[in-house]
């Protein structure tokens, strides 16, 4: 591996910040005191231009090379998720029900370190734009920093982010063209029908059978209506309904996910499941109210990969770790990531750096958002190395 020496012999002093980080993690739109250390951290690195508040708490960091016209961003996400830490080590979590459990304070990281090198380094020509993002974890933060201005005021030719990634080795990097990440929306279906005595079911309209019989017509919209070789997803996972064994309620309850790859089929779904829902409810003498992400959070579209971008990410990579750590046609993943509405409006490239431990850590047997993971802060200098390299290759030495 090629990485930046510098950044290297600095890793100490980034763990201790990701650590830091780890241990006071901030919901969406709740990362005040994150995003003042992030701000303060790029005062001290020696960047001038610092902009807060975008998109309610994102922070852009301007760093201004030699002469050019060039401009690129580099993304990093900032919140955590609403959920209790399992871990005993010294930088566990110190607020309840909130928990660093993503990554997201070693992406903040990343960010910092390479913000820090380039600062230091200004061997390349025009701008880059340091995006550090709130409310990625289902509240769309970057949606709302492209409706505060993000683009407008700081346009760029192409933008670039990482995710790390458990179950890829220790600083290998995977990518693809085209489709990285699946759309996500949430639905919720409400079936209305008639209560009425469990003993004579004859004199009420069960809405709990009408709901049974959408669960299964919900899984023909997959295996019955799309593309075999284009993935799509369709999940019912919560069924509310009654609070006695003997009543038949007036109302039942589906709630569920749904994942597609490409635009039209996220809308087909969509389309496929209100009609499934008002007919077959209709054809038993009831009614559907369909609705689709509700409460504050918002559906994303799926994140696509632009295939210029792609390549100079790739070549990025390849020069960094070697082409033996680099898979350049990963397997797109069905999760969804927020980073979508950016590359919906900058042609950009979105990549998987692996957080695997390279000795039997138990770090290792765990997934993102479970109660007892950790960032691998050996893989600090790797996203950072990655994130230098991108500025060279598109601003040039």
């Amino acid at each position: 591996m090629q990485l930046y020496q510098d950044i290297c012999q600095e890793l100490d002093t980034f763990t201790a910040l990701r650590r830091h980080l780890h241990q006071h993690p901030e919901l969406g739109f709740e990362e005040r005191a994150t995003a003042a250390l992030v701000a303060d951290q790029l005062r001290k690195y020696g960047v001038e231009e610092i902009h807060t508040g975008i998109g309610g708490t994102g922070v852009v960091g301007m760093i201004q090379g030699k002469p050019g016209t060039g401009r690129i961003g580099l993304r990093a996400d900032m919140d955590c998720l609403s959920m209790t830490e399992a871990n005993t080590f010294a930088h566990a979590s110190c607020h309840q029900g909130r928990m660093h459990g993503c990554g997201h304070d070693g992406h903040t990281t990343i960010l910092l370190a390479t913000a820090k090198y380039l600062s230091e380094h200004r061997d390349f020509h025009g701008q880059v734009v340091l995006i550090f993002q709130p409310a990625e974890e289902g509240l769309g933060g970057a949606k709302a920093m492209i409706d505060d201005g993000l683009f407008s005021r700081f346009p760029c030719r192409r933008v670039y982010a990482l995710h790390n990634f458990p179950r890829i080795p220790q600083g290998h990097i995977h990518l693809c063209p085209g489709p990285m990440m699946a759309s996500s929306d949430n639905f919720h279906i409400r079936i209305i029908g008639q209560g009425g005595h469990g003993a004579m079911p004859h004199l009420a309209n069960d809405p709990v059978v009408i709901a049974a019989n959408l669960i299964l017509s919900l899984q023909t919209i997959v295996s019955r209506n799309i593309d075999p070789i284009q993935p799509a997803v369709v999940s019912c996972t919560m069924m509310e309904a009654g609070e006695a064994t003997n009543v038949i309620p007036d109302s039942a309850t589906l709630q569920g996910t749904l994942r597609a790859f490409s635009a039209e089929n996220r809308a087909f779904v969509k389309e496929r499941i209100q009609t499934l829902a008002s007919h077959i409810a209709a054809g038993f003498g009831a009614r559907a109210e369909v609705a689709f992400n509700p409460g504050k959070k918002i559906g994303y579209p799926p994140l696509v990969n632009d295939r210029e971008a792609t390549d100079i990410a790739l070549q990025a990579a390849q020069e960094i770790l070697g082409a033996d750590r680099v898979l350049a046609k990963a397997a797109p993943v069905p999760g969804s990531e927020d980073f979508s509405y950016i590359a919906e409006a900058v042609p950009s490239c979105y990549v998987l750096l692996g957080n695997d431990r390279d000795h039997d850590s138990p770090h290792n047997k765990v997934f993102l958002h479970h109660p007892q993971y950790d960032f691998n802060d050996a893989i600090i200098p790797v996203g950072a190395s990655y994130f230098v390299k991108l500025v060279e290759l598109e601003l040039g030495r």
